[in-house]
């Protein structure tokens, strides 16, 4: 199950908001992007299933963020959705709900918010409901 996992390529940076920059406003982008600075508004990739957000140690984003892959070192405040991988590091913070297809979370980063699996709330299978009732606590 874990052998044909892939790792999110990040060699590719087509844009790169540096550590003393500050955006006011939302940013849509395909390709790669890297921040070390602050985005204060949301973050989409553009229809991209190969885009790529890398945040620093250093980055943080105030806001929604909207795209296929993921790296996170940084702080979001905002809710994350992501179809493709989500890869929290050990300094990741996360206030807000994840949505994820697939998440790989290392020790010491923090969610603060709900974690739901993408094709589970998409799913037409209802999940099983715990209830005192039933024998092993499953119920119809």
């Amino acid at each position: 199950m874990w052998g044909n996992r892939k790792k999110v390529k990040t060699s590719k940076i087509d844009s790169l908001i540096g550590q003393q920059t500050e955006l006011c406003g939302d940013l849509r982008f395909t390709g790669g992007l890297h921040v070390d600075g602050t985005i204060k508004g949301n973050v989409s990739a553009e229809t991209d299933p190969s885009s790529v957000l890398t945040l620093s140690e250093h980055g943080t984003i105030q806001g929604d963020v909207k795209v296929a892959n993921l790296l996170l070192n940084g702080v979001v405040i905002g809710d994350v959705y992501a179809e493709g991988q989500i890869e929290l590091a050990s300094k990741a913070r996360i206030t807000g709900n994840v949505y994820y297809t697939m998440i790989e979370m290392a020790m010491g980063a923090q969610v603060n918010g709900n974690l739901v699996r993408a094709e589970a709330a998409l799913s037409a299978e209802a999940p099983l409901k715990l209830s005192h009732d039933t024998p092993l606590g499953l119920s119809d």
